[in-house]
């Protein structure tokens, strides 16, 4: 009955950050409350020397071609999708609890984004890890965004108290490890691998703002281990971010992220061949060897006004892979450094709709010395309720 009695409520919008919802359907019963909320999202991409892009229209690292691959591009690439349209519902309960299940399309059917319940503090579920921040983000289009933004940038399962500025977290792990090994003809070949997963990851984050900056650092600690019943062994890997976003006028900021992993480069956003380097290497000793990675991002964002904007966003990453190397680990092809930038105009012509284009230009650099580029231009249209 409490289900068929929210239907029947009253509708009305609420306002909430165009990087997400521009608005919500709200229903209410009582003190029982319920928000529908999400967007329809167009994207557009125009590859100018190679095909580098994904779903959502994202540029990936991973498609760039490097070394003498570059003679082959085949120039002129142009695709469209709506899959990063996305739909949510929150609900408040009297006593306060919290619910957010949302999805979007992106891979073509629905996927779960958000999933988790809320309570004084508590949070257990699905949704940002608590390693994240996009306090020094840069608006984009490209729904991947900026290499070395701060964190994960993604959703995973945990359980999080927060208070006040400050909270902590037990989450789902995501390690993973390289290696060298013989292929079926005999010859060795580099290999990874998912890490066993023994405990969960830790996290803790402060996040705040004073004035016109707003600030967030964050720590991370876990455990990356391996073992194949003859052979195993772990190592701590580490991880720190800083970002910030500064108003230094009414309408301008600056905005930006510095980040270290040793050990966890799964949570180095866009290191490896697009997301994520591998954490360590297993070397001739069968020992594991953290790999260690760092970056940044710095960007400026200026209000136009009547809904109008221009954006710049420049970010870079680097693993270090010298010590794999000396080991004698085969990783001459693996990403050593990625860095992107992006440019664009945004376009709000009447309340919930925003429209724009952006340039963006990818790099991407091996361990063996080959290297790559690409640019493309970006074009997207999305409608909010």
């Amino acid at each position: 009955m409490q289900n068929k009695k929210l239907l029947c409520g009253s509708v009305s919008l609420l306002a909430l950050a165009i990087a997400g919802q521009a608005s919500a359907f709200e229903l209410s019963a009582g003190d029982y409350r319920a928000e529908l909320y999400g967007y329809a999202r167009f994207n557009a991409s125009y590859d100018i020397e190679e095909e580098i892009a994904i779903s959502t229209r994202s540029g990936a690292f991973s498609s760039i071609n490097t070394g003498a691959a570059e003679d082959d591009e085949v120039t002129g690439h142009f695709g469209a999708d709506a899959v990063q349209t996305r739909i949510g519902v929150r609900s408040t309960t009297p006593e306060g609890v919290k619910v957010v299940v949302e999805g979007d399309f992106r891979g073509g059917t629905l996927r779960l984004r958000h999933g988790y319940g809320e309570y004084n503090g508590v949070l257990l579920g699905q949704t940002w890890s608590n390693f994240n921040s996009f306090v020094g983000n840069t608006r984009v289009l490209d729904f991947d965004g900026l290499a070395g933004n701060a964190g994960l940038q993604g959703r995973v399962a945990q359980a999080r108290y927060s208070s006040g500025p400050l909270s902590f977290s037990l989450e789902e792990p995501r390690t993973n490890f390289t290696f060298n090994q013989l292929d079926d003809d005999g010859d060795l070949v580099n290999a990874s691998a998912g890490g066993k997963q023994s405990l969960p990851t830790l996290t803790a984050r402060l996040e705040d703002a004073a004035g016109g900056l707003s600030y967030s650092a964050a720590v991370l600690a876990q455990q990356v281990e391996y073992d194949t019943g003859s052979e195993d062994d772990s190592v701590i890997g580490f991880a720190a971010f800083a970002a910030a976003r500064l108003a230094l006028t009414d309408a301008l900021t600056l905005q930006g992220a510095v980040s270290y992993t040793d050990g966890a480069n799964a949570y180095l956003y866009r290191s490896g061949d697009n997301f994520a380097a591998e954490d360590a290497y297993v070397d001739a000793s069968g020992s594991l060897e953290t790999l260690a990675g760092y970056g940044g991002t710095l960007g400026l964002g200026l209000d136009l006004g009547g809904g109008r904007s221009l954006n710049l966003g420049y970010g870079w990453v680097t693993v270090d892979w010298d010590d794999a190397e000396d080991d004698g680990l085969l990783v001459g092809g693996k990403s050593e450094t990625n860095q992107n930038l992006m440019a664009n105009y945004l376009w709000s012509p009447v309340k919930h709709v925003t429209l724009g284009v952006e340039y963006g230009y990818f790099k991407r650099e091996n361990v063996s010395g080959d290297d790559g580029d690409a640019s493309r231009i970006l074009f997207a249209g999305q409608y909010n309720f």
